[in-house]
């Protein structure tokens, strides 16, 4: 049986095979598409998974218990995700690991998050398990990883594209508004369309401008509005 425990310790020790097994990982994510596919590479590892899709649900979480790891979306639809991942980076107990995440500005949110106490960066999309993987254990205190060497996995998640089609029905949502909040829907956009490979939402999410112009909003409840319908036939 894998799953060694000891008399004194009664979580689950990580292995070879499984090696974030007996870690809990407080995933703090808009997007239910990343969140699905960090469910399906936490499941792949051995980890327990959390989530939270904004700053309240996170704090309410953190009040609670302490994850051994939190991977934190830069932008959320209550604040951002600096302002919580400084909040966790001084609060004792430590959390073992913080991990920014974020689709947008790659280069800058990464800075960013270094400089708000952030261990490291993943940057979107996430879908290989042994990036996934070494990108946690090198940022987590030697007690939690493994011992030995580790298999090589090269296999990729993929998550469900209804949980695409959440993510493209909430963008609209937020679109149809009189003044839609583009300072947080470029970036959620941004985020969902590296995601899920889809160049061209990338690129016209890229062009938009804030505040946005009438060519560009129709453009993009367009484009959203041939997604929804293109996923929900599939």
């Amino acid at each position: 049986m894998d799953d060694r425990v000891t008399d004194l310790d009664f979580r689950p020790k990580p292995t070879a095979a499984r090696p974030l097994l007996g870690l809990t990982v407080l995933v703090v994510e808009d997007s239910r598409f990343a969140s699905e596919a960090l469910r399906l590479l936490c499941l792949r590892s051995g980890a327990r998974i959390r989530r939270a899709d904004c700053l309240t649900s996170a704090r309410r979480h953190l009040a609670v218990y302490r994850p051994s790891v939190a991977i934190i979306d830069l932008g959320l639809p209550d604040g951002s995700g600096l302002d919580l991942i400084a909040e966790i980076a001084t609060s004792q107990p430590k959390v073992p690991a913080i991990l920014a995440t974020s689709g947008a500005e790659r280069e800058a949110a990464a800075t960013a998050a270094t400089a708000a106490g952030a261990d490291g960066f993943l940057p979107k999309p996430m879908e290989t398990i042994a990036f996934f993987q070494s990108e946690i254990l090198r940022h987590l205190p030697e007690d939690l990883r493994p011992n030995g060497p580790r298999p090589s996995v090269s296999d990729r998640v993929q998550p469900d594209t209804l949980a695409y089609r959440e993510d493209l029905t909430h963008a609209m949502d937020l679109l149809e508004l009189d003044t839609p909040p583009m300072a947080y829907l470029r970036p959620f956009l941004l985020g969902v369309a590296r995601a899920a490979h889809d160049k061209g939402l990338e690129d016209i999410v890229t062009r938009a401008t804030a505040p946005l112009a009438q060519s560009d909003r129709s453009n993009l409840r367009a484009l959203l509005s041939d997604r929804i319908q293109h996923v929900a036939a599939v």
